[in-house]
């Protein structure tokens, strides 16, 4: 399948984690691990859902001064993490390709 993409994949523990890839294969947003596939699904359908809203994506910033963001669900919870950006300007570059990609198929 081509990209952009959603992946999920089995984790070593067993949990069941998705990946958003880009158009350039480059993986912008990952997931905490589910139970189950169909708890995975729905954390997709989350993403989808909240991606649209800018307000849904908190940026943090790591002890090693690199920038990070979350994308919240309306109850606060972390639907997806992204990758480490060196600054906000390139941080906010992976927020618009999340709301740009968020509405891509599942591989």
């Amino acid at each position: 399948m081509p990209y952009p993409k959603y992946e999920i994949f089995k984790d070593k523990s067993g949990k069941f984690r998705f990946r958003l890839f880009a158009g350039n294969a480059q993986i912008i947003l990952q997931s905490q691990g589910y139970n189950s596939k169909e708890a995975c699904m729905k954390g997709i359908q989350s993403v989808k859902k909240n991606a649209g809203n800018k307000e849904r994506f908190v940026v943090e910033q790591a002890k090693n001064k690199k920038y990070y963001f979350n994308l919240v669900a309306g109850n606060k919870e972390v639907v997806g993490t992204s990758q480490m950006y060196a600054s906000r300007d390139t941080l906010r570059k992976g927020v618009a390709s999340v709301m740009r990609n968020a509405k891509s198929q599942v591989e």
